[in-house]
């Protein structure tokens, strides 16, 4: 089982760790717009920060899905200072329902609307070995 996962958004990478040892890392696709924090509500960004695994769907718009728990309190905090909602429902899935052929080709560019996507083989292998409550660290 993995206890840590980092996500590099420069490097559009999902990386696994148990401890300190690394056990995988997957090539991921981001919102169009992930240079930066998220800072509101359909910005398309992928926010930056420390979170957990708090939920899991098995059944969505996407092929399962890990919701991570953003916003957090800097989340919330940057929001209010700003005037805007912070968003919600940042997660770690797979393709969109019916477009699992489409494999890795979705590497092409970064489409999700702040979620991080992976193959629909890859989510299955994280939803096997990432329990919730896992933490994870999402990275500039």
């Amino acid at each position: 089982m993995a206890d840590r996962v980092l996500i590099q958004k420069a490097a559009h990478s999902l990386s696994l760790y148990r401890g300190n040892r690394l056990l995988k890392t997957y090539n991921v696709a981001l919102g169009p717009n992930a240079e930066g924090p998220k800072r509101q509500q359909g910005d398309g960004r992928t926010p930056d920060g420390t979170y957990v695994i708090d939920a899991r769907k098995r059944y969505s718009a996407f092929h399962r899905a890990l919701h991570i728990s953003y916003p957090n309190e800097v989340d919330r905090r940057r929001a209010r200072r700003l005037g805007v909602a912070p968003g919600g429902d940042i997660m770690i899935h797979g393709l969109p329902n019916g477009m699992g052929a489409i494999g890795k080709a979705h590497l092409v560019r970064d489409w999700t609307q702040g979620c991080i996507a992976v193959t629909n083989e890859e989510i299955e292998e994280i939803w096997r070995i990432v329990p919730n409550g896992t933490r994870v660290e999402v990275k500039p």
